[in-house]
């Protein structure tokens, strides 16, 4: 609850109502008007803030969730530390099944939080034992008195977005948008905030981001789940190696993907060129947006939403890390100048 003097009661009363920020140099050689949801304004840094809340109340409301309930998720990292945050506040234990593609970052921001964090390579099929999706069900099965959110299969993920962030960006564009571009991972983000403003107009053109390597775009395409698609890539939650049911494939009209290299220099790009210190996803979503740019999708007044789902700084040991970057073999002797704006004197 908020009372005057912007004092809260809890931090969780901090969660939604970001901004919509203007992008002044990013876009800037693309013909339209482009606005970026700033999902880390949210006390836990993402957008997961959103569906964490909603989810664990309609449990709450259910009688699913009881005091020393644990909480129990599969996740990337975003999602569960947007978790544990809520639960400390409302007294619930977390425990955590998190894919090794998750950066150190988010794994010490987890423990961090007070979560239980068992960390299963990413590099399995979603139904091996070992996958963070069979982790998670098995620790379910194991805890007694434990709820498992289950985010990639749960409809309440697409509501959260539904009821929040669709309405806000409506406002926020005075109903004047043409195109939401949003990365896809869960798919509750793009598929619940694309369901309201398409209800508002049906002429809103939603863009999904997926990367190379998941079979989201071609299951958009065509229906049929393709497992020569998926091979291992880089980018941390955005596309996937199954299909979630919490995408809603008929609000999304089309799919464009993006590599692993040029969403991690778009980033850093946005972070030097518009202030805003975001996460590899944003990069994706920014990447989109070149490509999309480039091949004349945009008009001039046109007026384009993307959401920048996450904080940067849970990249310190992947993208934002120059060591790292040269690892992937990233830079290139454009790029490369990056690694020489720090002089130390001795």
């Amino acid at each position: 609850m908020k009372h005057k003097n912007q004092v809260f009661d809890s931090v969780l009363d901090l969660i939604g109502n970001t901004p919509l920020v203007k992008l002044n140099k990013v876009a800037s050689k693309f013909k339209g008007n482009f606005y970026a949801k700033v999902e880390y304004f949210n006390p836990g840094q993402s957008t997961k803030d959103r569906i964490a809340t909603y989810i664990i109340e309609e449990a709450e409301k259910k009688g699913i969730l009881t005091p020393g309930s644990t909480i129990i998720e599969t996740t990337s990292g975003n999602t569960g530390f947007s978790l544990a945050m809520v639960g400390i506040i409302k007294g619930y234990d977390c425990v955590l099944a998190v894919s090794s593609k998750s950066s150190a970052d988010k794994i010490d921001m987890l423990k961090t939080m007070g979560a239980k964090v068992y960390v299963c390579p990413a590099h399995v099929s979603a139904d091996d034992p070992r996958s963070y999706y069979e982790v998670a069900k098995r620790l379910h099965e194991e805890i007694k008195g434990s709820v498992y959110i289950n985010q990639y299969f749960n409809q309440l993920n697409i509501d959260a977005h539904y009821k929040s962030t669709g309405p806000e960006i409506w406002k926020q564009t005075e109903g004047e948008i043409t195109h939401l571009v949003a990365c896809s991972g869960t798919g509750g983000t793009i598929s619940g905030t694309a369901k309201y403003l398409k209800e508002q107009n049906p002429n809103i053109k939603v863009i999904g981001v997926d990367a190379f390597g998941s079979v989201i775009k071609k299951y958009h395409e065509t229906r049929e789940f393709d497992e020569e698609e998926i091979y291992p890539y880089r980018i941390e939650g955005l596309g996937k190696n199954l299909i979630p049911t919490a995408t809603d494939f008929d609000v999304i009209d089309e799919f464009i993907k993006v590599t692993d290299e040029e969403s991690a220099h778009m980033a850093r790009l946005i972070a030097k060129t518009e202030g805003l210190f975001v996460g590899y996803t944003s990069g994706a979503v920014m990447q989109a947006i070149k490509q999309l740019g480039e091949r004349g999708e945009f008009k001039k007044n046109d007026k384009v939403v993307v959401i920048f789902p996450d904080h940067g700084s849970r990249y310190m040991s992947k993208i934002y890390s120059d060591k790292w970057m040269n690892d992937q073999g990233f830079f290139d002797s454009i790029n490369a100048e990056a690694l020489q704006t720090v002089e130390y004197i001795k």
